[in-house]
């Protein structure tokens, strides 16, 4: 039993819209800005996935070095497009830019992992499924306290909006509006996130959001949410709101079990559900 949905593709979009989940706002869910308007930065989006992918797929492996001038060629881009593309390769780790010696592919351990971005070209690649393994686990270490700590730190109006979007997951839910039900469930684990008090857990909410997209884009969600997800979607709020923290972790881990549980014929393919 687990929570479900449909949207844009992960990392791509900067927001979207929440139609009847709080006063018409807009709520955003990835770190990635708004799709670029030149043809030039169109390109250059296109040229970074394809590499970005092509390392965390292994295509490139560590060690392999790359050129500007082979970029150009293999892509029919400028030069200016190429050294961008390496710029940001090399600022989430993947890259390195030495003289005499090139762009040379980095080891997984310098990747910066946390990377909206770089989460989904994982999730889009060959090691698709160890991936989810490892973001299942970092949201099971970190949602649950973060439940707790937003039912002793959020502000009223934090509180009131928890128990307005998970009313919103239920009827969008029973309703299968699958489109909608994605964005309110980003918008629930984010405000959670970030009205525990803590900046660190609050950090971690364009993670999330690129999880939760990416899960649904790679067809690993049912079709429609369980009733048991949207019951705790519930309870979880209604401790926040109430001020039970003990509740609200409890509830929250309860949420990330089920989730865990969908995800085990994935990690253990003699594993299965029910």
């Amino acid at each position: 039993m687990t929570e479900t949905g449909e949207g844009s593709r992960p990392g791509y979009s900067s927001e979207v819209e929440l139609r009847g989940v709080g006063h018409g706002k807009r709520e955003h869910t990835a770190a990635s800005p708004p799709p670029p308007a030149t043809d030039a930065a169109v390109l250059h989006s296109s040229v970074l996935d394809t590499i970005g992918e092509e390392i965390t797929g292994d295509a490139l492996p560590e060690g392999h070095v790359l050129t500007l001038e082979q970029i150009r060629e293999r892509f029919g881009v400028s030069r200016t497009v190429a050294r961008e593309t390496m710029r940001i390769l090399e600022s989430m780790g993947l890259v390195r830019s030495r003289r005499r010696v090139g762009i040379t592919v980095q080891p997984r351990a310098s990747w910066n992992v946390y990377d909206p971005r770089v989460i989904w070209w994982r999730l889009s690649g060959p090691g698709r499924n160890a991936q989810l393994r490892s973001l299942t686990e970092l949201r099971i270490a970190v949602e649950p306290l973060a439940a707790g700590a937003a039912a002793r730190s959020a502000s009223a109006a934090e509180r009131d909006r928890a128990v307005e979007i998970a009313a919103t997951l239920r009827a969008l839910g029973e309703a299968g509006d699958l489109d909608r039900f994605l964005a309110a469930d980003v918008a629930f684990h984010t405000l959670l996130l970030q009205a525990s008090g803590n900046e660190m857990f609050g950090a971690l909410a364009d993670v999330v959001a690129v999880v939760l997209q990416g899960r649904t884009q790679l067809g690993l969600m049912p079709h429609h949410p369980e009733p048991a997800a949207l019951d705790l979607h519930e309870a979880v709020a209604d401790a926040v709101a109430g001020g039970r923290p003990r509740d609200a972790e409890t509830g929250m881990r309860e949420l990330l079990a089920e989730v865990r549980h969908a995800m085990l014929p994935l990690w253990e393919p003699g594993t299965r559900k029910g």
